[in-house]
């Protein structure tokens, strides 16, 4: 079982404020007091030289933690100037009450009118979780305000205008330079636009019992690279190459010959026994040359394909297949074989070309949000506003665990909780990373891991290989050949220590 962290949506996040409040006795203020200390010792560990402090307060509870750090901030001696809106009273008791004591230490509160004044540190405590939609009016402008200021931003919980569910951004948005999460982590900061604008990330989990989160059930799980050290353990010293498994990557039609070697270069380094490559004949030489422990077959027909699916135990498809007469006869012979498959790229493309098809169980598909998509009959642009729920759908739709790649991919299968990629980084946007991950999933899954452990396991392995090899040399320029030694290096256990 993959070590996680919980992610908890807006709804059970409210709830585990209830409760805390409830354990202390229905002090919504002393919770209060506790995230606006937490964001103050924040600010003040990130930021010690900041004499000039701008807290942009709004109406609700999380107004009332940037009252208690504005206060806060007063009483160490800095120079503090809370802006709000006109038309942003307090509106909760607890919220008053920091309002107030700020007030009683005579600080100053000004109506937002077109610009913030200097500071040194903005800190963001507009709306939090309590926001879903687009920003309007004095608030879009506001937010405009905080974004084009020069001094660094420190946001409260959630930054103003980011979906905390979806990590949809509907219209403006405060770009953070740093977030500071109340009690639990929010499923939206972690994938999609959010990433962008969230900037680094700390929680703060204000102290509360640990009996307040039973029977709240998380939205999703974070998974990080240390969760591979508990999954991928040594091998028998009696293993041979049949327990591992065997790999049939096909692909590679006329001019896409690179993808499917580096699927099979990927099934090799990611553990598979035995890798069998079924691809256009002009490709064979090279493959060979560059990877010899592959076996390639050139394959015109589906018939030449018969030997191969029958001594596979996964199929990948896709990489290279192309949407020809070439690729849509071998991607129906691989459908048509029963076995477990891995489906990419064209393989994704064709798949939404048809209608009432029937997959293997554990099938697994790896799209973009371009494919997902296609999948779906729909935008890229409603993929990403709510990335979870588009991974659900075409689970569903499909009977496959889902693996939708991009920033905070995420790994979905029908009944189960969503798993989230705590890794990855945007140099691997480039061609040529998906083909690897393919190759990856198939020679997890070739080894016995069941297909959404392997689809988890392979996104995570994949995108931590990704982040190690930017370490040595940056993101600007990594190819997804970089990957390769790195991907074998994790995979083994004995390397993590």
């Amino acid at each position: 079982m993959l070590a996680t962290l919980a992610l908890y949506d807006t709804k059970a996040a409210r709830a585990l404020d209830a409760r805390a409040t409830t354990e202390l006795g229905g002090d919504a203020f002393e919770l209060m007091r506790r995230a606006g200390r937490a964001a103050w010792h924040c600010a003040l560990r990130h930021w010690p030289q900041a004499q000039r402090i701008v807290v942009v307060c709004g109406p609700g509870n999380n107004g009332g933690d940037g009252y208690v750090l504005a206060r806060l901030a007063l009483e160490a001696g800095r120079n503090v100037r809370v802006v709000r809106l006109a038309e942003h009273s307090s509106s909760t008791p607890a919220a008053q009450r920091a309002c107030d004591e700020f007030r009683q230490r005579n600080g100053r509160i000004e109506t937002f009118i077109d610009a913030l004044p200097p500071a040194d540190l903005i800190v963001d405590a507009l709306f939090g979780i309590g926001l879903s939609r687009a920003p309007e009016g004095n608030a879009k402008a506001l937010i405009d305000a905080v974004n084009v200021h020069a001094a660094p931003r420190l946001s409260l919980d959630v930054p103003s205008g980011i979906d905390a569910d979806t990590g949809a951004v509907p219209g403006a948005a405060v770009v953070a330079t740093r977030t500071l999460e109340f009690i639990v982590p929010k499923p939206g900061l972690h994938t999609g636009t959010a990433m962008t604008l969230r900037g680094r990330l700390e929680l703060a989990e204000l102290q509360v019992a640990s009996t307040i989160f039973e029977g709240i059930e998380p939205h999703s799980a974070l998974l990080l690279p240390d969760a591979l050290k508990g999954v991928l353990r040594p091998r028998r010293r009696d293993a041979h190459k049949g327990d591992s498994g065997r790999v049939l990557c096909l692909g590679g039609d006329h001019g896409s010959g690179g993808a499917i070697v580096l699927c099979a270069e990927a099934a090799l380094r990611a553990g598979a026994g035995l890798v069998d490559v079924a691809t256009r004949e002009e490709h064979i030489g090279a493959l060979l040359s560059r990877r010899p422990e592959a076996m390639a077959r050139a394959v015109e027909r589906s018939e030449d394909l018969a030997v191969q699916l029958e001594r596979a135990d996964v199929v990948a498809a896709g990489p290279g297949l192309g949407q020809g007469v070439w690729g849509r006869v071998l991607f129906g012979a691989a459908l048509g074989s029963g076995k477990a498959l891995v489906l990419d790229a064209d393989a994704l493309n064709l798949l939404a070309t048809r209608e009432n098809v029937s997959l293997p169980a554990g099938t697994i598909l790896t799209p973009h949000p371009g494919e997902a998509a296609r999948l779906l009959g729909m935008s890229t642009q409603d993929i990403q506003r709510d990335r979870h729920g588009a991974a659900f759908a075409i689970a569903e739709k499909f009977g496959a665990v889902v693996v939708l790649k991009g920033a905070g991919t995420v790994v979905a299968e029908t009944g189960r909780r969503a798993g989230v990629i705590g890794a990855g980084n945007p140099g691997m946007a480039v061609g040529g990373m998906g083909d690897l991950l393919t190759g990856v999933i198939a020679a997890l899954r070739a080894q016995g891991m069941p297909a959404f452990d392997a689809a988890c396991v392979g996104a995570l392995l994949h995108a931590s290989a990704g982040d190690d090899a930017a370490r040595d040399g940056g993101e600007r320029g990594l190819m997804p050949s970089d990957l390769l030694p790195r991907l074998r290096r994790l995979a083994n256990p004995d390397a993590l220590r």
